[in-house]
């Protein structure tokens, strides 16, 4: 096998659910799958093993070894052929994670932890990991409608090259159909998304710019769609405000992919607006893709 899959587990139902995702994206691969549990409390300086009033499978490292056992039972229950190895490492989620990133093709993670604050909607290690990461990172939020299209965001920046290359490769590799969307509209709607805004009586061409837009999706499309034959492949062109659009958009999807940052990011800024609502607001998991930076 090559090619290696990182699944990060806390003992959370949302990592878990993230193991069954992540077990199947190695499979599709033919990649091995890693999990992996970054163990805090050393560095919090507590003790570590059993108390001594009490049982001798206590304490905290043996808790990560068993909440780790359990995920790589699951992981192996979903994907036999798949070859799971595991590791427990010292330090906080998001430094542990990231460095496991730098030799992974792809990250999965659950969108809330143990650590998830009540009514937050996504966990702070999922979005920092998407900001951060050297490779994919796929966020699971809801459990995955294999028999949906994958929904690719286009925007037409370089940065997102990247995850129109991974949005293509995955459709091939799940043989599911590719809607890549694009979302357009006047530069005064881009500018306020309030109603009633004055600004929106600015006079535009928009038949032109309309034509303008189409004509950029199917240039940003052409040369993947040459290079990946067997996707079935539609293209979407919608007049809206970008991100309630693509959330509206998966409910009908198994996976969004998007780049960090689109054509509207600030310089500096690792994860753009759009990415952060579909992490915290998607109706299926998501990846995010970031550019070569």
């Amino acid at each position: 096998m090559s090619g290696l899959v990182i699944v990060g587990v806390d003992g959370s139902e949302s990592s878990l659910a993230a193991v069954e995702v992540a077990a199947w994206e190695a499979r599709l691969r033919g990649a091995r799958l890693r999990v992996v549990h970054a163990f805090i409390w050393p560095t919090m300086h507590v003790p570590l093993g059993p108390s001594p009033l009490g049982p001798p499978e206590g304490g905290l490292r043996n808790a990560a070894e068993r909440l780790v056992a359990e995920a790589v039972e699951q992981a192996r229950a979903a994907a036999p052929e798949v070859d799971v190895s595991h590791a427990v490492v010292t330090g906080e989620p998001l430094t542990v994670l990231e460095a496991q990133s730098r030799s992974a093709d792809l990250v999965v993670v659950g969108s809330r932890g143990m650590g998830a604050f009540v009514g937050l909607l996504v966990g702070s290690t999922a979005v920092h990991l998407a900001a951060h990461g050297r490779c994919p990172v796929l966020v699971v939020r809801e459990q995955p409608r294999t028999e949906s299209p994958i929904v690719l965001g286009i925007d037409g920046s370089a940065a997102g090259t990247a995850a129109i290359g991974f949005a293509f490769a995955e459709a091939a590799l799940r043989k599911a159909p590719l809607l890549a969307l694009h979302v357009w509209n006047t530069w005064s709607e881009r500018a306020y998304e309030g109603p009633g805004d004055p600004l929106t009586a600015v006079v535009v061409d928009r038949d032109h710019l309309r034509e303008t837009e189409q004509r950029l999706l199917d240039e940003t499309v052409a040369s993947w769609q040459e290079a990946f034959p067997q996707v079935v492949l539609e293209r979407r062109l919608v007049r809206s405000r970008i991100r309630p659009a693509l959330i509206d958009v998966s409910r009908e999807a198994q996976l969004v992919v998007v780049g960090a940052r689109g054509r509207g990011g600030f310089t500096g800024l690792l994860l753009g607006s759009v990415s952060q609502a579909l992490l915290h607001h998607a109706h299926c998991p998501v990846t995010v893709v970031r550019g070569n930076e």
